[in-house]
């Protein structure tokens, strides 16, 4: 959330932004919960393609992986 959150405020005060390569980096390493509620909370890369299709994908992945540690 914290790397969205600064990656907003970049883009407001037309700073250097983080790389959408970096924000996805996050969300595999776990973050996808995290990257999810700051793009509702700071209205941030709602509308971006194809970064919202990644995200999504990531995330699905990752369910997918949570579901089947449990069932094994």
């Amino acid at each position: 959330m914290v790397a969205f959150w600064r990656d907003k405020q970049a883009a407001v005060e037309g700073r250097r932004r983080t790389s959408e390569a970096d924000l996805l980096l996050f969300a595999i390493i776990g973050g996808s919960p995290g990257a999810y509620a700051a793009r509702r909370m700071f209205r941030h890369k709602t509308r971006k393609e194809p970064f919202s299709t990644q995200l999504f994908v990531i995330a699905t992945l990752q369910v997918g992986a949570a579901i089947g540690f449990l069932l094994v």
